[in-house]
């Protein structure tokens, strides 16, 4: 894509997909499925993930990102998972609203 594309937002579909989507690991808890994203910040992972629940026949999704960064993608699953147990304990179905 060229330079002036980036700098002024034109491109196709494939520009508007959400970035580091992938998952690394994921856990159930309290109902709700909480998995933690692959997001590159250089040479380092940068803390975030997904928190989902089905309600009423309709999975609802929460995406959370935390300044956090780390080298190793076991100490981001480790500490994704924490974080997303740590806001549905706060939380809860409140996330989705």
């Amino acid at each position: 894509m060229s330079f002036w594309k980036k700098l002024f937002g034109g491109g196709g579909v494939e520009d508007s997909a959400p970035a580091g989507d992938k998952s690394l690991g994921e856990e159930s808890y309290k109902g709700h499925l909480i998995k933690a994203i692959e997001m590159r910040a250089g040479s380092e992972y940068q803390l975030a993930g997904t928190i989902e629940k089905d309600i009423g026949g309709e999975v609802k999704s929460y995406k959370f990102i935390r300044a956090d960064r780390m080298g190793s993608k076991d100490d981001l699953v480790a500490l994704a998972l924490n974080k997303g147990r740590q806001i549905i304990d706060e939380q809860g179905d409140g996330i989705y609203r």
